[in-house]
């Protein structure tokens, strides 16, 4: 079939304005897949914070009355109950006076605008925003190592044994993960615990570091922060190895059929070669946007985790406000949990496209 070649300047200029067309019309489709992905962002933002305030709001029972009740056992006031001053007083200091409408427009104008919870009644009248960020430093460092060293070991782990598929090693390593896989990390956490604090007395059962040390720099505190922090980061690194080591292993079992494997085994590149550059190359990249997704379970399971280890982090900031119905803290932490778990999912979202070519932004 001929080729039909553009004889004219003004069939050559068509060709350019249709090519450019084109281009504008990728751009067009690629700046609509940033904005799809930033808007379903904010939809899901909005309505996780308003299920989180509708939630909060619901929950049977008076924070205000606790609060009456502790300063009248203290003798602070006479005949608190009864002092309707007294009662709206506090709701507005909690943001808990007016109906839920105007709570609710109360609340989005404070977190929105100022970042302003209220105050806390765990620690009041300090704002709750003052309690997360003394707590947030600890949770960031459990979480960060935790997930770092799961993530890595899992992967590499994940790779080597999903290369050596009929090996027993690789049979008995992925048999013992799927069980550990299955595992709830407070699980892990309670058997850390009674074996290494409790039979041999090598680390710490609970805190995050010695309290008879001053907090500070000094290398006597961050060995103790170390020390203190290894069986909670163990709990929690385990299981999410075990985790990511299963879905690897399956991720590089299937790519041991693919062409350019074949293809490049007869360029003769060595096993190791191929194995690095281009088995573990294909695997981890998906790896990459599974991170974000399993975020939010890791951030939950560390609550319990943190409860379990007394460790002073949000986690265990949210059980206590909890119990004491201070929902100015308690909501704060999930706000912050809500924000923290979405925002992350979009950044990988957004940067998915630049690190894996296989993704196409115009879908």
């Amino acid at each position: 079939m001929a080729v039909q070649v553009p004889t004219t300047a003004l069939e050559t200029e068509s060709i350019d304005e249709s090519q450019g067309k084109g281009r504008a019309l990728r751009l067009s489709s690629t700046q609509a897949y940033y904005l799809r992905r930033l808007g379903l962002y904010l939809v899901t933002l909005w309505g996780s914070l308003t299920a989180s305030f509708l939630f909060f709001r619901l929950i049977p029972g008076d924070p205000i009355s606790g609060i009456v009740a502790q300063l009248a056992t203290r003798g602070q006031y006479s005949d608190l109950q009864q002092s309707e001053a007294l009662v709206e007083f506090y709701q507005k200091q909690f943001g808990l006076n007016g109906n839920l409408l105007e709570q609710y427009v109360r609340y989005f104008d404070r977190v929105l605008l100022h970042f302003d919870f209220g105050p806390s009644i765990i620690s009041y009248p300090v704002p709750a925003t003052d309690l997360i960020v003394r707590s947030l430093p600890w949770t960031l460092g459990l979480i960060g190592v935790a997930t770092f060293i799961g993530w890595i070991v899992g992967v590499l782990a994940g790779t080597f044994v999903g290369w050596a598929r009929r090996s027993r090693i690789s049979e008995a390593v992925t048999n013992i993960c799927l069980l550990f896989s299955h595992i709830p990390a407070y699980f892990i956490a309670l058997v850390l615990v009674l074996f290494f604090s409790y039979r041999l007395g090598w680390l710490p059962a609970n805190g995050a570091y010695d309290t008879s040390l001053n907090p500070g720099w000094s290398l006597d505190f961050i060995v103790s922060v170390i020390k203190y922090g290894t069986l909670p980061v163990l709990a929690t690194a385990i299981v999410s190895a075990a985790g990511w080591l299963i879905g690897t292993r399956a991720l590089t079992v299937s790519l041991l059929g693919e062409d350019f494997l074949t293809y490049a085994g007869a360029k003769g590149l060595t096993p190791w070669r191929i194995l690095t550059a281009y088995v573990l190359r294909n695997a981890w990249l998906p790896q990459i946007a599974a991170l974000g997704i399993v975020l939010g379970g890791v951030v939950n399971g560390n609550v319990i985790v943190e409860r379990l280890f007394r460790y002073p982090g949000v986690g265990n900031l949210l059980v206590d406000s909890v119990f004491i119905k201070d929902v100015n803290t308690a909501q704060a932490v999930v706000t912050l949990f809500i924000f923290v778990v979405l925002t992350i999912n979009l950044v990988i979202d957004l940067i998915l496209p630049l690190v894996d070519p296989r993704v196409r932004l115009e879908r």
